[in-house]
Order: C-alpha cells, then sequence, then structure tokens
C-alpha cells in the first residue's frame, strides 16, 4: 500500500487557492501548485456542508482519497493538490468520482 501524504494546515491549503491553477467538471473542482522540491504530491480534500451530512461528506473525501491512491503511482511529484468536492457529487459511484478526478489531473498535467 502506498503513502498518502496530505494537507493538513489552513495556511498551506490557502497558498494552493491563492497560486494555485484551477479546473473543474461537473463533479470536482481541482487546484495544483508546483512546490520547490520534487518530493511526494500533497493532497488536500475539501468538502462543504452544503454537500450533505457528516456521513455523505466523508464518503465522498474516501471516495476521492482512494481513487488518488491508486493512481498516484502515476503522477508527477511535487506539487500540492487541493481536491474540492461540487454539490452533484453526491450519491455518484466510485467510477464517477475516479473519472473526474483522473480526468482533471491529466488536464493539469499531472499523470
Amino acid at each position: 500500500m502506498s503513502q498518502f501524504y496530505s494537507l493538513k494546515k489552513s495556511r498551506d491549503f490557502q497558498s494552493v487557492y491563492r497560486t494555485g491553477k484551477s479546473l473543474a467538471n461537473r463533479y470536482l473542482v481541482v487546484y495544483v501548485k508546483k512546490r520547490d522540491d520534487d518530493g511526494e504530491n500533497r493532497v488536500g480534500i475539501s468538502v462543504s456542508k452544503k454537500v450533505g451530512n457528516s456521513v455523505v461528506r466523508h464518503r465522498i473525501k474516501r471516495l476521492i482519497r482512494e481513487s488518488y491512491r491508486l493512481k498516484c503511482g502515476q503522477a508527477f511529484g511535487g506539487h500540492d493538490v487541493v481536491v474540492i468536492a461540487r454539490e452533484k457529487s453526491k450519491g455518484r459511484t466510485y467510477q464517477e468520482i475516479e473519472k473526474a478526478l483522473l480526468g482533471l489531473l491529466k488536464s493539469h498535467h499531472l499523470i
């Protein structure tokens, strides 16, 4: 099982929001910021209360985290990535979330 590095601090998220590039589709928004080092990518996942209750929000987070973890071996390192779930992601299957995430990562040239 591969290691999953996550963004935890608010200032890290804010830095990615301010200076990163963003792309979106109907289910997700992805911000990417290049870091100075070429280490592992760090990923932050944000799901608003607008999406649903805590059970729904946590399920979406798990789907996004697992989709990224399985494909992160293909990703280029040295980036901070923030994934934001939109309201339409509620009730979607793993395959739909994975397809949406991979499409955005390809658009950012991370895969």
